[in-house]
């Protein structure tokens, strides 16, 4: 069952959120789970197919537009809609829908050891047709350009013909919500028909961005049962394809639908795609699907996380992975958006999501594909550094907060650009990915120039003051708490930054004096600056309270008045949908964790005991709106010994999405939040840390469970981890022996053997 994610739900409400519960997705393309059919008349759906990074450009509208306000943003397009079948029953031409007539039986199912979905209808028509269908759907990891859909029909009770109508249609449009921040407001039509046809046996349509000019094809190839006849007919915007059959027999219909587009595939995508077509139509349907199970069997083998005894959580736990994995871009254009695929919510955009919540489940179990995102990060640092310039910066780079080919997105710049703490995750992502692989060459190619550039931005905002090293005017994660000075994490994660800057160029000079002589001369690095870098991390303010013993989240967070939950409505959260801002930047409230989250990723920069005073103080005043939150307090509580909330929280995070916690999931999946999920069970519950110079492991286990188990990628290595009430087993399946730190004690883990431990508490 946790290998299958199962719905019969038919409500309109349900339908959307199964929408992007069942959407199917390689990185590349997407495709909400839409049913080919549609829903019945006046029903709402959010049809969607996505092209990673695939976007238009549009204004962005201001009252009052002032200096360095971006004036243009990227959005992802709704793209050209290859899911439409149409089956009409008997000489009537009935057609086949779930609203009409007698649903005998209904199941949809996810799944995810197949890497398909399959949807199982037995219908009888309002004239008494009979007949079961199921359509399977794949979205092909061997092929990216491929998404498919095969339909099997077994007449039981079928007078007159079978009449299968397929359409490609090229007029589509994005999904808008005029009053949620969250979805986008207007600029729905962003394409353009601008051919389609038929060439090489195989339908077609292309499509232009009306601004940005990136063109989209949809190459499609049938094959199918015998047809007692065949038609193909194209309008200006789309295809349709009808084959009929004899009623009395079964049958099958498969729908190769080939994407392709400017970015991947040069100035004529339509050319590869016809090419791709053809080679893709000459394999059997079983086999595509037999390959794509081979590949989610290679994913699993290192990324599933087993939970003893709660199949609930397991269900939940293995559909986030699989999200994620659907959702990862995996070429140079490409990240992971904060829907990822699954729906348009935010735009389409890449935020800091990526390197904090999803690049270290990546790193961990798929080193590759983290390693390619972040090639992306570095493929955009020209923009990062043209815009720390127009912020007035002499030097440095400074990331966009939500982009997708490079540009700063965000239009509200409190909670937006100001947030320049997203230089500094990309920095520390860089160094997790350095520590747990030693890729020197990674190093050499991409590292050291994104960490010196973003290191020298922090000399740029900050100065010295009374001796500190102050960073004035910039917010946290907590978006309820803008435009500060001092805050917290950002210094933390600052001084992470530089230290790392510094530490990068010692590794390479020591690595190859020369090489690195003209990588500095190339990127302007003198010894004096590096001396600079550590004299400021050394100097960097951390804000703390001697008389609470926590760190604030700034230098003022502490006088201002505490929200007055008690008198809060339930109705008005989350509070950003029902107060000015304003009004909420004036209270101690916070949307998410902040100092809390600064205490996880660096947790050597305070005491224990300062730690677990920011954590009661700060989980008092959270009120986790932000779908980022609960994961890492599940991680803190975990760290600081309250098992308790820290299972609580998790059970928050696990299941988000499959049961629509935050009334949202409609508008695409929460991809942040699932890698939360992840990292509270690795990070929080077995206590895996990436230090300097060693991995680091502290497990505990939830009083619900009877055992859990996960695999890591360290340094070549994979790890079989196994937690059990009674003791911790660790073994060494691949790599050579490798020496790691178990409750701060030095074991050896040698190939092949188990290394068994007792549990402590």
């Amino acid at each position: 069952m946790s290998w299958s994610i199962r719905s019969a739900e038919l409500t309109q409400a349900e339908l959307l959120n199964n929408e992007s519960i069942f959407a199917l997705g390689n990185g590349y393309i997407g495709v909400r789970g839409n049913f080919e059919e549609g829903y019945a008349p006046g029903m709402n759906s959010i049809r969607g197919t996505y092209l990673n990074a695939f976007h238009d450009v549009i204004t962005i509208p201001y009252g009052e537009k002032l200096h360095g306000f971006p004036g243009t943003q990227q959005k992802l397009v709704n793209g050209i809609d290859a899911q439409s079948v149409t089956i009409l029953v008997g000489d009537k031409r009935e057609p086949f829908s779930l609203f009409t007539g007698t649903v005998r039986s209904f199941e949809r199912a996810l799944n995810m050891d197949a890497g398909s979905a399959v949807r199982s209808v037995h219908w009888v028509s309002p004239e008494g047709q009979e007949l079961k269908v199921s359509f399977t759907r794949l979205v092909s990891f061997a092929v990216r350009e491929l998404f498919a859909i095969h339909i099997e029909i077994e007449p039981i009770s079928v007078q007159g013909p079978i009449t299968i109508v397929s359409t490609i249609n090229g007029d589509v449009e994005n999904y808008t919500a005029a009053n949620d921040p969250r979805v986008a407001s207007g600029h729905a039509k962003l394409l353009r028909t601008v051919s389609s046809g038929t060439a090489q046996d195989v339908d077609y349509v292309v499509d232009e961005t009306s601004a940005s000019g990136l063109r989209m094809s949809c190459a499609t190839a049938y094959s199918h049962s015998d047809a007692i006849a065949v038609e193909r007919a194209a309008d200006e915007r789309s295809v349709m394809y009808t084959a009929r059959f004899d009623g009395g027999r079964p049958l099958f219909f498969t729908k190769r639908n080939i994407y392709t587009d400017t970015l991947r595939h040069g100035a004529d995508p339509l050319s590869a795609g016809l090419r791709i077509a053809s080679e893709a139509a000459s394999a059997p349907f079983s086999e595509q699907l037999a390959r794509q199970r081979a590949y989610v069997a290679d994913f699993w083998k290192r990324s599933d996380i087993v939970i003893g005894d709660d199949a609930r959580l397991q269900e939940g736990i293995r559909f986030n992975l699989y999200q994620l994995l659907q959702s990862a871009g995996q070429d140079a254009h490409s990240n992971i958006a904060a829907k990822g695929l699954t729906g348009e919510g935010y735009e389409g955009h890449y935020f800091w999501d990526t390197e904090i919540y999803m690049f270290p489940v990546f790193l961990m179990t798929q080193p590759a594909i983290a390693k390619q995102l972040l090639i992306y990060r570095h493929g955009i640092l020209d923009f990062a550094r043209a815009r720390a310039r127009e912020m007035g910066h002499k030097q440095g780079a400074l990331y966009p907060w939500r982009t997708i080919s490079g540009t700063e997105c965000s239009s509200f710049f409190p909670s937006g650009t100001a947030q320049y703490h997203i230089s500094a995750d990309i920095a520390y992502s860089y160094s997790q990915y350095y520590m747990a692989t030693e890729d020197n060459d990674f190093l050499w190619q991409y590292g050291a120039e994104v960490l010196i550039e973003t290191a020298r931005l922090w000399i740029e905002i900050g100065h010295y003051y009374d001796g500190a090293f102050h960073i004035d005017e910039v917010t946290g994660p907590d978006e309820y708490t803008c435009c500060v000075d001092n805050n917290y994490y950002t210094n933390a994660m600052a001084k992470h930054n530089l230290r790392w800057a510094a530490r990068s160029c010692r590794t390479l000079s020591r690595l190859d004096a020369d090489r690195f002589g003209a990588l500095a001369e190339k990127l302007g690095v003198t010894e004096e600056e590096i001396l600079g870098w550590d004299r400021a991390a050394e100097a960097m303010l951390l804000p703390y309270d001697e008389a609470l013993d926590i760190n604030p989240q700034d230098d003022t967070f502490l006088r201002k008045q505490v929200w007055d939950f008690d008198n809060t409505p339930e109705e008005h959260y989350p509070l950003l949908l029902h107060y000015h801002p304003l009004t909420i930047y004036r209270y101690q409230v916070c949307k998410q964790a902040d100092t809390v989250l600064a205490h996880f990723l660096l947790e050597d920069e305070q005491r224990l005991d300062t730690i677990r005073s920011s954590y009661d103080y700060y989980e008092k005043i959270t009120t986790h709106d932000s779908s980022l939150s609960t994961c890492i307090f599940s991680i803190m509580a975990s760290k600081v010994g309250y098992a308790e909330k820290a299972y609580d929280y998790f059970k928050e995070t696990a299941r988000l999405d499959l049961d629509n916690t935050h009334g949202n999931t409609k508008d695409g999946l929460h991809l942040a939040n699932m890698g939360g999920t992840w990292m509270a069970i690795v990070f929080g519950f077995a206590g895996v840390r990436i230090k300097d110079t060693h991995l680091a492991l502290a497990p505990a286990i939830p009083a619900a469970w009877d055992r859990y188990e996960f695999k890591i990628q360290y340094k070549g290595r994979t790890i079989d981890v196994r937690i059990t009430k009674a003791e911790a087993q660790l073994t060494l399946s691949e790599g050579d022996a490798l020496q790691v730190r178990l409750y701060d004690r030095d074991i050896a883990l040698e190939p092949g053997k188990a290394y068994v431990q007792a549990i402590q508490s």
